[in-house]
């Protein structure tokens, strides 16, 4: 095959779902610097909870888009439907639920989704005692995975961040998780936040390592405005920003470096690896065998579907997103006296064959399997080659694939906005 046949844009087509994403909106507190689609307080617990009223909306959403899957595809398990090899309770907090409540959503997705044998099924969680929820009743539920958000390991560095858990809840919530006897538990961490120094960041993966995690995710803080970036209209996929966190906000960002934060970036790399995990994402190290199946189904571009309030989906031909108020949310799936449940209201993307190649592309070389080779002399990544090769952001590989260099992952968007 020449590389100009490798290369043509395949056209972008529907095509059934091979993970689902199930997004819960809960916390106990809302942390300053979060963007995700969260409702914290009195919503998540006490006598006015709204954990009742959204579970009974997602079920019914579950129902409503696996019967537009139907009708595309046929029932789950024949062969243009194949059962998911990935499910992921995302949020906010999954963890809050009841361990009941996520076997009961687990079953839904069984009869109407099909879940494939060994399927990788994961839950995020907050590793305080009182949000970690009950690891033995989720590994019998069929839970397959944990991620707990430490993001630091340090009480100073934890206020400043609004977390609410202390630095020994980490080892706990994992030495729990172990003992119920969970296949695989993640860590995430973040770097570059305010006031922040090389020796703390150290002494964080030390503490991160010591505990014997079998995956971590490095996140650089982030403090975006979606506001600003038109995100939080009527029907957008972002919640507005509180006030008090637009400030939090306004006084962190003089106390980030990018300097900084290449730097711990670049520290990471080596102490990771002399650890033996594989940076297989430009964020994400795993143990062998222990690589997130479900986040690997994203950079790979394959479809998935995806239910809850901001929640996002891909089908191969479209990307859709649902609305963030959880109040039209839910009003849209529970109905009314004189009208049947609905899909939620949000907003969707066409990807024509240009845009998916571009994103192909992108996506592989966050990747450490990158792009095969013959790619590189084609569009679009032909044009930005040359320049890529003498900044010293791509490599060649011995089985001829092109991959970022540790530089390139550093200096990643450079490269990316030239492909897209």
């Amino acid at each position: 095959m020449t590389p100009e046949r490798a290369a043509e844009p395949e056209p972008p087509a529907s095509r059934p779902p091979v993970a689902l994403y199930l997004h819960v909106p809960f916390c106990v507190s809302l942390c300053p610097y979060c963007d995700f689609v969260v409702l914290a307080g009195a919503a998540a617990r006490g006598p006015r909870n709204r954990v009742a009223p959204f579970l009974a909306a997602l079920t019914t959403e579950l129902d409503l888009r696996a019967d537009t899957l139907d009708a595309a595809f046929g029932r789950p398990g024949t062969d243009g439907r194949p059962s998911l090899a990935s499910v992921y309770f995302g949020g906010g907090t999954p963890s809050l639920l009841p361990a009941t409540a996520i076997a009961e959503l687990l079953a839904r997705v069984r009869d109407r989704y099909g879940i494939a044998v060994g399927a990788e099924i994961t839950v995020e969680a907050n590793p305080g005692r009182d949000e970690r929820g009950d690891p033995a009743a989720l590994a019998r539920a069929g839970v397959t995975r944990l991620s707990f958000g430490a993001q630091r390991l340090d009480v100073a560095e934890l206020r400043r961040l609004g977390r609410r858990h202390r630095p020994e809840d980490v080892g706990d919530a994992i030495a729990e998780a172990r003992s119920a006897g969970l296949r695989s538990i993640g860590v995430d961490l973040l770097y570059d936040i305010p006031g922040d120094s090389p020796g703390a960041w150290s002494a964080t993966l030390d503490r991160a390592l010591a505990l014997a995690p079998d995956h971590l995710s490095l996140y650089a803080l982030t403090l975006d405005d979606p506001e600003r970036e038109g995100l939080t209209e009527a029907c957008g996929d972002h919640l507005p920003m509180r006030r008090g966190a637009r400030r939090w906000r306004e006084r962190a960002r003089p106390g980030q470096d990018d300097d900084r934060a290449a730097d711990q970036y670049l520290h990471a790399v080596e102490r990771l690896a002399a650890a033996g995990f594989r940076g297989y994402e430009i964020s994400n190290w795993a143990r062998p065998g222990h690589e997130s199946r479900h986040n690997l189904a994203y950079w790979e571009r394959r479809p998935w579907e995806a239910v809850g309030p901001g929640a996002h989906a891909f089908d191969g031909r479209t990307r859709r997103w649902n609305v963030a108020r959880l109040d039209l949310w839910t009003a849209a799936l529970e109905g009314g006296p004189r009208r049947r449940p609905a899909l939620p209201p949000g907003g969707h993307e066409d990807i024509d064959a240009g845009a998916a190649a571009s994103e192909r592309i992108v996506l592989a070389l966050r990747t450490d399997r990158g792009v095969p080779g013959a790619l590189a002399g084609v569009p679009p990544l032909a044009e930005a080659m040359p320049w890529a090769l003498d900044a010293g952001l791509v490599a060649t590989t011995a089985d001829e694939r092109v991959v970022l260099t540790t530089r390139g992952r550093l200096l990643s968007n450079e490269l990316f906005s030239r492909l897209v």
